[in-house]
């Protein structure tokens, strides 16, 4: 079990890693339009052979690659995620058509895909969704009406998606969406189903969000969407399992994208203070500034340690899976929030500047406090497993 220390190979990785985003993503970064996706960064990433590791790989590779991305490029990092994010149902899920089709072109960047869980008013609440899947049959010849679906065992399940979905990543541009709509009348997570739902299919269209974070956010609208049991991913009624398990695994890589960005502004602030003249000597002079650099050091290293033991539980197949994908995600993202939040402090007004590194994570190191379950969420999902173990004792 990786948690306290990384192998050489590891480290060598995560610097090489660093250098390729910085001197090769980097560039696109700066030339793609925010809010919009970057289909010459995700190529690249493609071509670079990062989005193929994304289903290849262990949950702590996902990890260092989403670290040290973080650290020189957050754009890289989350074109790379939502990648992972969106197309994790259909590798781990998918029919073996489902997964030619759509995989090799996501892992070479030329296709993108988005994960559509989060409605309106189903965010944190991800069992309260209300996109509903009503169930058709075709039409038979000479018949006004539909039949009930009992009545065509031989034709394929058929369903239409009535709906919206909000605050997706990568939407209205994807080219495929991970859907989870309700199938069934039981309450919370029954009766929840996963579909593959390629963005050209008739009555589905999408607008964009001008978001705080800079990343490709929108919402879409599902007008009687046409979809079969060929577009189901795993079982049907099952898909809040889907859900899960993809976010079990992502959490814990939000985590390290989080203490990416808490170690880019810890090294800043280093070097800020150590360089900056103030009151007769460097500001890393001033207990109360260097206490700070502590702290903010502690944390960061804390996460970190954190996002590694969950990860790599999930590589064990654990059963405290939830639970430390819930502790790794808060732990780091409360971290960097703090981490960024200190640096910009430190630097003082340079830090608040457009283009500023700090400027920059400051934007940047909000959201993902809430995306793929709020803090909160995760708060919930703790107790909630330390009392279930409590109680099997």
């Amino acid at each position: 079990m990786t948690a306290f220390s990384l192998e050489p190979e590891q480290l060598a990785w995560c610097a090489e890693l660093r250098t390729l985003a910085a001197q090769r993503l980097r560039p696109l970064a700066d030339k793609g339009e925010p809010g919009q996706v970057n289909r010459a960064l995700v190529a690249e990433l493609g071509s670079l052979g990062l989005l193929e590791r994304l289903f290849t790989s262990g949950a702590l590779d996902l990890c260092l690659m989403r670290e040290s991305l973080a650290y020189a490029c957050t754009e890289a990092e989350t074109a790379l995620a939502l990648q992972g994010l969106g197309a994790h149902p259909v590798h781990a899920h998918g029919t073996r058509e489902q997964r030619a089709r759509w995989l090799p072109r996501v892992t070479d960047g030329t296709a993108i895909a988005a994960f559509a869980l989060s409605e309106p008013g189903a965010g944190s609440d991800a069992a309260a969704l209300e996109l509903r899947a009503e169930p058709e049959s075709p039409r038979r010849e000479g018949s006004s009406a539909a039949p009930p679906l009992a009545a065509a065992p031989d034709g394929p399940a058929r369903w239409r998606l009535s709906g919206e979905k909000c605050w997706i990543s990568n939407a209205p541009e994807a080219d495929f969406y991970t859907v989870f709509a309700r199938t069934g009348p039981g309450a919370g997570a029954r009766g929840v189903t996963a579909f593959l739902v390629p963005a050209d299919r008739p009555g589905l269209t999408g607008r964009g969000l001008d978001m705080l974070s800079p990343h490709p956010i929108g919402a879409l609208d599902f007008d009687a969407v046409p979809v079969t049991a060929d577009d189901v991913l795993g079982e049907a009624d099952r898909g809040f399992r889907v859900a899960m398990g993809t976010l079990n695994l992502f959490r814990p890589s939000v985590g390290a994208f989080a203490v990416g960005m808490a170690q880019a502004a810890l090294d800043a602030t280093l070097a800020h203070t150590a360089g900056r003249d103030a009151f007769g000597g460097k500001l890393k002079d001033l207990q109360a500034v260097s206490h700070q650099v502590a702290e903010m050091a502690l944390r960061t290293e804390a996460a970190r340690l954190m996002v590694h033991a969950a990860a790599s539980a999930y590589d064990e197949d654990s059963p405290e899976v939830p639970r430390r994908s819930a502790m790794a995600k808060l732990l780091a993202t409360e971290t960097a929030q703090y981490v960024v939040d200190t640096a910009v402090q430190l630097h003082g007004a340079s830090a608040l500047q457009r283009g500023h590194l700090l400027e920059h994570l400051y934007r940047e190191v909000r959201a993902p406090r809430i995306y793929e379950g709020a803090s909160e969420v995760q708060r919930g999902i703790i107790a909630k497993e330390l009392y279930t173990r409590q109680e099997a004792r």
